[in-house]
C-alpha cells in the first residue's frame, strides 16, 4: 500500500547524548538517526533505506538550541527550517541563510525539516548547501572519542555521502558572522513553487572590499563553492563586462545531468542567467538598495 512502511525496525528514543554515543557504538551501520524525518521516513517507504534500528534525538534538549553570541550563530541538530525562518537573528545577521531556508519545500516540510538533517543527507540540490558554503559554516561532530569540526567545504564527499564516520553524529552548525558589511543571495530555480527540489542553486555573498563568495547546488555531484569565478571577481569593482567574464567560467565550475526535471543544457543556461542577477541583487543588497531578501529572482 503506497505510504505505509511495510520495514520493521528497532526504535529508540536516547535522552542525552551518553545514551545516543552508546546506541551509535552498538549498532553502527545497522542504525540511521532520526530528526525531522522527512528524508529518512520517505526513503523507508519507498525501499531505499532497510535500517534495523532507528534512533529518533528529537528529545535532546542541547540539539534544539538555536543561539547567537555576538560572533556565531549555533544551530543545533534538531533545529527545523521554520525555527530559522522565524528568527529575528537570522533574519537580521544572516539574511542569505533566511532566504535560503524560505526556498526549503512547504511550510508543513519546513515545520519538520532541519537543516542538519539536510546536509547529512547530502544530496546534490539540497537549499542549505550554498548559504553554509559561502557563509564558511562549521559542521560540529560527537561521539563517544570526543568533538572535531569539520568545514563545510570538506562535508560532503559525494551524492548522499559525507565525513560522518559510524559512531559520530551532528550535534551543530556553527556560522560565523562575516565582519565585514556584506549582502547576498539565493536563487533557486525550480519547475513550480512548493514542494520542489532546485533544478539549479546559486548562493552568492559579496563583503565589502571586493571579497566574492559563489556557491551552487544541483548542478553537480555535491554543493560547491565556484573558485574560479571567486578568483576572477575578487578584488574587482563588479560591472557588466566583467560580468559576462565571469558567466563564461560556469561551464566549468559545473557539471550538470540531465534527468527528469531539467535538461543539462537548459541548467547551463539558467545558471548563467540565476548567477547574474543574483550577483546584482547581492551588491545592491549591500548597498541598503535591491530586492528584498525572500523576494524572488527568477
Amino acid at each position: 500500500m503506497s505510504g505505509v512502511i511495510s520495514h520493521e525496525f528497532e526504535y529508540y528514543k536516547p535522552k542525552d547524548f551518553g545514551e545516543l554515543s552508546e546506541l551509535l557504538i552498538q549498532y553502527k551501520t545497522k542504525a540511521k538517526i532520526l530528526s525531522g524525518g522527512t528524508d529518512l521516513v520517505v526513503r523507508i517507504k519507498d525501499g531505499f533505506e532497510f535500517p534495523e534500528i532507528v534512533i529518533d534525538i528529537k528529545s535532546i534538549s542541547e540539539l534544539k538550541e538555536l543561539k547567537f553570541d555576538g560572533k556565531d550563530l549555533f544551530i543545533g541538530a534538531t533545529v527545523t527550517f521554520n525555527e530559522l525562518i522565524e528568527s529575528d537573528v537570522v533574519k537580521e545577521k544572516f539574511p542569505l541563510l533566511w532566504e535560503a531556508a524560505k526556498s526549503v519545500a512547504s511550510t508543513g516540510i519546513r515545520n519538520r525539516a532541519t537543516l542538519a538533517g539536510n546536509i547529512c543527507s547530502a544530496v546534490p540540490s539540497l537549499d542549505s548547501g550554498p548559504a553554509l558554503l559561502v557563509y564558511e559554516a562549521e559542521v560540529i561532530l560527537k561521539s563517544n572519542n570526543g568533538e572535531r569540526k569539520v568545514n563545510i567545504n570538506d562535508f560532503f564527499l559525494g551524492p548522499r555521502k559525507t565525513v560522518l564516520k559510524e559512531d559520530e553524529f551532528v550535534y551543530g552548525v556553527n556560522v560565523p558572522l562575516p565582519q565585514k558589511k556584506n549582502g547576498g543571495s539565493y536563487v533557486k530555480l525550480g519547475r513550480y513553487n512548493g514542494e520542489d527540489l532546485a533544478q539549479v542553486g546559486i548562493g552568492i555573498l559579496i563583503l565589502e572590499g571586493n571579497e566574492y563568495r559563489i556557491a551552487h547546488c544541483a548542478v553537480g555531484p555535491v554543493a560547491a563553492r565556484a573558485k574560479k569565478i571567486e578568483q576572477l571577481l575578487n578584488g574587482k569593482p563588479l560591472d557588466d563586462p566583467l560580468i559576462e567574464e565571469a558567466k563564461k567560467l560556469i561551464e566549468q565550475e559545473i557539471s550538470p545531468i540531465t534527468d527528469i526535471r531539467a535538461t543539462k543544457e537548459y541548467r547551463i543556461h539558467m545558471a548563467k542567467v540565476m548567477f547574474e542577477r543574483g550577483l546584482k541583487a547581492a551588491v545592491n543588497r549591500m548597498n541598503g538598495k535591491g530586492p528584498d531578501y525572500g523576494e524572488k529572482l527568477i
